[in-house]
């Protein structure tokens, strides 16, 4: 029973850890605004990236031969770790979908910005109907949020490369 609350207490540590990551990972974002589309592919990577890396942890065998002792005993802080295990999988879960998506998007933030408005404007019904196809089809950036805030990115950079264009011209 000595090690069994030994291992709770590590345990318990590691839950107060991992809930700190998810609030953290849950705060609403403060972004420049004029920021681009851009950013957000890259927001959804960092994400996709610190999740996966404690999922790794979490999947690791030190954790697991933990995990398995502590069933053993039949520890009550093991609800507790199930939830937030299944909480970190489903945020890189959405992480990893998240990226997905909007790497269909990749290939129009280089026209958006580096073009002139006539040819940026050619882009725009292509890009229209992929975040159309992005909101109908991905199950966690199909939100009025998430899609609202993209299409002000993707606004924020056309505004940039017409501001650019008239400057230079």
């Amino acid at each position: 029973t000595e090690v069994t609350e030994k291992l709770e207490e590590v345990v318990m540590i590691w839950i107060k850890q991992i809930r700190q990551v998810l609030v953290e990972s849950e705060q609403i974002r403060r972004e420049a605004d004029d920021i681009g589309p851009s950013a957000e592919l890259e927001h959804w990577k960092t994400r996709m990236s610190s999740f996966n890396s404690l999922l790794e942890e979490i999947k690791s065998s030190r954790v697991k031969k933990i995990i398995s002792i502590l069933q053993a005993a039949r520890s009550k802080t093991l609800k507790q770790w199930k939830e937030l295990d299944g909480n970190i999988t489903n945020a890189a879960n959405e992480a990893k979908d998240n990226v997905r998506y909007l790497y269909t998007l990749d290939k129009f933030f280089g026209p958006l910005a580096k073009t002139s408005p006539v040819t940026m404007m050619e882009h725009v019904p292509s890009l229209m109907n992929t975040v159309c196809m992005i909101y109908c089809t991905s199950p966690y950036y199909n939100t009025s949020e998430c899609v609202t805030s993209l299409l002000l990115k993707i606004t924020n950079q056309m505004i940039n490369t017409c501001k650019i264009y008239l400057c230079e011209g």
